[in-house]
């Protein structure tokens, strides 16, 4: 059980800041299995020459107190990888990626070595070995299915990750001591130091923030659900920012009085103007948004086309609950506004609406869900699109890769007639536009002609700054499917290349 908590608690220890990609799977799984196959080895050969309940029980209490060692020593280093991360200093963040795995090796390997030392006690009468092997690992395999479940069902959404390590190996410590006690007092009452020993660093880390806020800012919330670690930050002028895992974008932003931000979402107002000309914003009736964060999209156009219904889609409901709490993503604020917690393509398919606008910004590298990039996805989307409906997607790049965007783009084109590319001043970001009708790009400017028909004054500042930005679409041989969407491998590709180049005065991702 012990084993499992720990093995799912390191790729959230890591996943907050290098993701949960299947490259940062493959290390984890990859290096617990070598460091379960040494503990296997030397345990064999420990329980052949100690063949004793004392020697095992040692083993495993010192395997309880490194477990719980594990996220005390990598907090600090997990603060600095992710400002490696952000500033792109390549070799300090691989570095730390390293470092954090070489910190399961000592308990993962003691762990390793409980399974050959109980077989070796267990077994007296060798006409029973097959059946005792048999019961040792059915009972192991239990415990793990518990260690699989537990800690992303319970105890990680409600107590956090440095609180499941300290769980897991307090339970384990525990078993072990009070089994210890049981055979030898007198052996185990040194080890009740243990504990008070892991206790103590314990305290500090608990009651400080994981990642402190940005200079000038107030950390109004911090917390870990069941998909992502959480913090709500204000500014001193009152601007508030939600910031998810290792806070390299801002997810939501909001202000009393403000509601455009100069930044990415408000690129998503200028999709239906794609249509031609002369496109009215009273022909903007419905929106669906999949990834609605804390409601910064939603709010937007609830201000530019008014109370218009928008079905809103996020993943995880601790984030909705902060969106009321922090963000005013309320009722009265938002009275058309109807959110749905859920994976973003399962929903899609049960909301039986059609919309005039659908934008996705689900995306952000290393975390881009596949299954939201394929090209039956997109004829899922294109179903729930009204006759003159657009699609918007929020695309990562950097200004040299545009991989990411080239492949989205032909696997869009798989499925709508046209699509356009609009590339956000001073971020990392490409918002593409797909249309269901063929459209062209000499649209948007035939519709900022119309200005009159504009809802509010901002919308036109979009318009044209939507204008000036446009790009031509580039090639790419690859189109997603739900058989073969290599995306994490790209994503991969592009973030390390990135950080090999180490342009960290280039690296800005102020809106994902």
């Amino acid at each position: 059980m012990a084993t499992l908590a720990i093995e799912l608690s390191a790729s959230r220890l890591l996943g907050s800041v290098f993701g949960n990609s299947n490259l940062v799977w493959a290390n984890v799984i990859g290096l617990m299995l070598l460091y379960l196959t040494a503990g296997y080895f030397i345990g064999g050969r420990i329980a052949d020459r100690y063949p004793r309940e004392d020697a095992l029980l040692r083993l495993v209490m010192w395997a309880a107190f490194f477990s719980g060692m594990i996220p005390l020593a990598a907090r600090p280093i997990i603060s600095r990888a992710a400002q490696a991360v952000f500033g792109a200093e390549a070799a300090l963040a691989l570095g730390s990626f390293v470092v954090i795995l070489i910190l399961f090796s000592l308990p993962v390997t003691l762990l390793g070595t409980v399974s050959p030392f109980v077989i070796r006690l267990a077994v007296t009468d060798l006409d029973r070995s097959g059946r005792i092997a048999g019961q040792v690992y059915a009972v192991s395999t239990l415990g793990s299915l518990l260690g699989a479940f537990l800690p992303v069902l319970i105890t990680i959404p409600r107590l956090g990750t440095t609180r499941t390590f300290l769980l897991f190996s307090g339970l384990l410590f525990a078993a072990a001591f009070a089994a210890l006690w049981r055979i030898n007092r007198k052996a185990a009452l040194p080890y009740i130091t243990l504990p008070i020993i892991l206790l103590l660093p314990a305290g500090a880390a608990l009651g400080s923030p994981m990642r402190p806020p940005a200079p000038g800012a107030s950390l109004l919330y911090e917390g870990e659900s069941a998909y992502n670690y959480i913090q709500v930050q204000e500014d001193s002028d009152g601007y508030r920012y939600l910031y998810l895992n290792e806070g390299q974008g801002v997810h939501s932003q909001w202000h009393e009085t403000e509601v455009f931000y100069g930044g990415t979402w408000d690129y998503f107002l200028a999709a239906p103007y794609f249509n031609e000309a002369p496109f009215r914003a009273g022909e903007v009736r419905s929106m669906l948004l999949i990834g609605l964060a804390a409601g910064a999209i939603a709010r937007q156009h609830t201000a530019v086309y008014g109370d218009i219904a928008i079905d809103g889609i996020e993943l995880d409901p601790d984030i909705v609950a902060l969106g009321a709490e922090f963000f005013d993503m309320s009722e009265s604020a938002m009275p058309a506004l109807v959110t749905h917690i859920g994976d973003g393509r399962f929903l899609l398919n049960r909301i039986d609406k059609h919309y005039s606008v659908i934008a996705i910004d689900a995306y952000r590298p290393p975390y881009i869900p596949w299954h939201l990039t394929t090209v039956e996805f997109f004829r899922e989307v294109k179903a729930r699109l009204t006759d003159y409906g657009v699609v918007a997607i929020n695309v990562g790049r950097t200004d040299t890769d545009r991989r990411l965007v080239d492949a989205l783009s032909q696997t869009l084109l798989e499925v709508f007639p046209s699509v356009h590319a609009i590339d956000v001043p001073q971020s990392f970001n490409t918002i593409l536009v797909a249309t269901s009708r063929a459209t062209e790009a000499d649209n948007l400017h035939a519709n900022i002609s119309y200005r009159v028909e504009t809802v509010d004054p901002i919308l036109y500042e979009i318009l044209g700054a939507a204008a000036a930005n446009l790009v031509p679409l580039g090639e790419s041989e690859i189109v997603f499917t739900d058989d073969r969407a290599p995306v994490e491998t790209l994503v991969d590709s592009i973030v390390l290349n990135f950080l090999l180049a180490g342009r960290a005065e280039e690296f800005r991702l102020d809106h994902d």
